[in-house]
């Protein structure tokens, strides 16, 4: 109950009509001692996203950004600026943005292709970490990272936040603490969306440097695979192609080369067989899972389709048998939070990051489970090249991990 309100409290501070009320008057809407400082390095959409759920959250502040590029550095400032008087700090190095003693903890939001070299700086500074999905583009540099968590003495936490989407949250607890659905048995996930959005250098069109659609869009929904499944995936088997986005799209003479539809199928050493279907072309932004087990179905879904009398909501149905009950319900966070992004995914994920700096348990992404988010998107991509299926098992040796 007490931490129900100081989270209520929190979010009354965040009221616009409440702002006239001046500090050292906040009693209820104080969020007390601030805890712990963040840089973040990489200030695109991501880590302008991660400074607003981190200044809207109130126990932490972002202290200062790296990043070559200016835009994004002015877009952060802007983001602080609405929640803080404090001047956003800004490094002229990655080095110096790692190393700052006024600083307790680090968030990597930089391109994909970066992230080990980035965080191989990052880790000499010894303090907390939380970098961004997919944790790597390909199993070499994404098992480099877990062997760097194994041994990193503080907390190193991957950005796998769809897993704290309101409809996944309770898909989890449905599926795996209420066990509504028995065994499960086979999983579905759709996501039905518009194209990448634009990027600086463009670098989210090239499978070089994004590790190809199915590893950076898609991790998180692999992710949530082996979430439900607990097991570890044995063959995967994907069919895609670039039929609409980006065929003529060239940057600084290459072509982009990205999936923008897909299958993907994914069997599990255990028995449960799962399957992803992408449509990056649709009008809509629209995501949905299926579930089902021996005794129950669950289906959750979301979705944004920008029509001005249409409205979708969070959608979560679970049907069981006869001998036990169904319910639907609408699985939702404060309006604020969601309006930060990822339905408020990010800012849950936050949350456990302060948890695990303070010593508690988190269900947060560990890198071994980014890891294997990878291998499955990894594997995808290389199933949609062959045009044949990928055995898992041959796909690591092949990468000289055959002891995993």
């Amino acid at each position: 109950m007490k931490k129900s309100k100081e989270f209520a409290n929190r979010l009354h501070a965040l009221v616009p009509k409440f702002a006239y009320v001046p500090v050292e008057d906040r009693f209820l809407m104080n969020p007390g001692p601030l805890k712990y400082r963040f840089n973040v390095i990489g200030v695109g959409v991501n880590g302008q996203e991660h400074i607003r759920v981190t200044m809207l959250e109130g126990r932490c502040t972002v202290h200062g950004v790296y990043d070559p590029n200016p835009s994004s550095v002015e877009g952060a400032r802007r983001v602080k600026a609405e929640f803080s008087e404090e001047p956003l700090v800004v490094y002229d190095s990655l080095e110096a943005a790692c190393n700052d003693p006024a600083v307790d903890g680090l968030i990597i939001c930089t391109p994909n292709h970066t992230h080990l070299e980035v965080l191989k700086v990052a880790v000499r500074s010894g303090k907390h970490i939380l970098l961004e999905k997919p944790m790597a583009t390909n199993l070499k540099d994404a098992y480099a990272i877990w062997q760097i968590a194994q041994n990193y003495p503080k907390v190193l936490q991957i950005g796998l936040q769809y897993r704290y989407k309101p409809i996944y949250v309770e898909a989890i607890h449905e599926a795996k603490v209420r066990r509504s659905l028995g065994e499960i048995k086979t999983i579905t996930i759709l996501e039905h969306r518009e194209p990448f959005l634009d990027k600086v250098r463009q670098w989210n069109k090239f499978s070089k440097y994004s590790g190809g659609t199915l590893v950076e869009k898609c991790c998180h929904y692999f992710d949530l695979f082996n979430l439900f499944a607990e097991s570890r995936p044995v063959m995967v088997y994907a069919s895609g192609s670039q039929a609409v986005n980006f065929k003529d799209f060239e940057y600084e003479g290459e072509r982009s080369d990205i999936l923008d539809n897909a299958f993907v199928i994914v069997e599990y050493a255990n028995g449960i067989r799962a399957n992803f279907n992408l449509c990056m072309f649709a009008p809509m932004v629209y995501e949905e899972i299926v579930i089902c087990g021996d005794e129950g179905r669950l289906k959750a879904s979301e979705g944004e389709n920008g029509q001005a009398h249409s409205e979708w909501k969070s959608y979560l149905e679970v049907i069981c048998l006869p001998d036990r009950t169904s319910r639907v319900m609408t699985p939702s966070y404060p309006a604020l939070i969601e309006a930060t992004g990822h339905n408020g995914g990010t800012y849950y994920e936050h949350l456990r990051f302060i948890d695990a700096m303070d010593g508690k348990p988190s269900t947060a992404a560990t890198a071994e489970e980014g890891f294997w988010s990878v291998v499955i998107g990894v594997a995808a991509e290389e199933s949609v090249k062959r045009g044949e299926k990928v055995m898992v098992r041959e796909l690591l040796e092949g990468n000289g991990l055959g002891h995993l």
